[in-house]
């Protein structure tokens, strides 16, 4: 008998126009990797517990920036368009999931609200608030690597992709500035800016500033994404 696929729920945006936007390339990694993906609307907001119970796992996708009054700041020049609806819900599914101690996988805005959710800050625009930053919203195509990122050697993060250094595709603007309760920096960029973060404690919890969605099968994205699955597939 085939082994049932658990069920991950992947986070979208919306347009002006209220149409649900996300990338297929998220979807296709998930399935790919054994998961049955299953979009959910920033509508879903008042349906959180619900969600938790039926989720087997959630991945928090790339999106606009996050509301500063989250993490008690004023907004700053270089703030961009936030989604009031779409960070109730994702900041109480990440708050939710990680008291049940369920899977998350953040990737670049996913790696943020993961980060909020647990106590944290951001840097609400690295070009302006980091010295002698690198660039980290690239020009080049979306799969395409554009500078370096150094793991901790002894990180979960590590173990899953087998390197302690790797080339990254980057298209961010914010970064985690001071760690949520729970979370430690276990990737760094050569500017100092915190590339990826992941649980101390039980449970998978793992955010990264990069899209490797956009970079899949290339080793390291599949590595990844498998051992999210795989973690959420304990679940079912």
């Amino acid at each position: 008998m085939m082994k049932e696929r658990p069920v991950i729920g992947l986070t979208c945006g919306h347009s002006a126009d209220g149409a649900l936007t996300l990338h297929a390339n998220y979807l296709e990694a998930v399935r790919e990797c054994g998961g049955l993906p299953l979009i959910v609307s920033p509508a879903c907001g008042d349906m959180v517990h619900r969600l938790v119970e039926l989720l087997d796992g959630l991945l928090l996708t790339g999106g606009p920036d996050l509301d500063p009054l989250y993490y008690g700041e004023e907004p700053l020049p270089g703030l961009e368009e936030v989604s009031p609806s779409r960070d109730e819900m994702e900041i109480g599914l990440v708050r939710e999931f990680l008291k049940r101690h369920k899977p998350v996988l953040g990737i670049c805005r996913g790696c943020q609200v993961m980060n909020v959710a647990a106590g944290g800050s951001l840097y609400q625009d690295i070009a302006t608030q980091v010295p002698g930053c690198i660039k980290h919203r690239q020009s080049a195509p979306r799969w395409y690597p554009t500078h370096t990122v150094h793991l901790k050697e002894t990180s979960s993060l590590a173990a899953i992709l087998g390197r302690v250094a790797l080339r990254i595709n980057s298209r961010h603007h914010q970064a985690v500035a001071r760690l949520g309760e729970g979370f430690e920096a276990v990737a760094r960029a050569p500017d100092g800016v915190i590339e990826a973060i992941e649980l101390t404690g039980t449970g998978f919890g793992i955010g990264v500033q990069w899209h490797p969605e956009d970079m899949f099968p290339e080793e390291t994205a599949r590595s990844l994404f498998e051992a999210f699955i795989a973690a959420a597939g304990r679940r079912t």
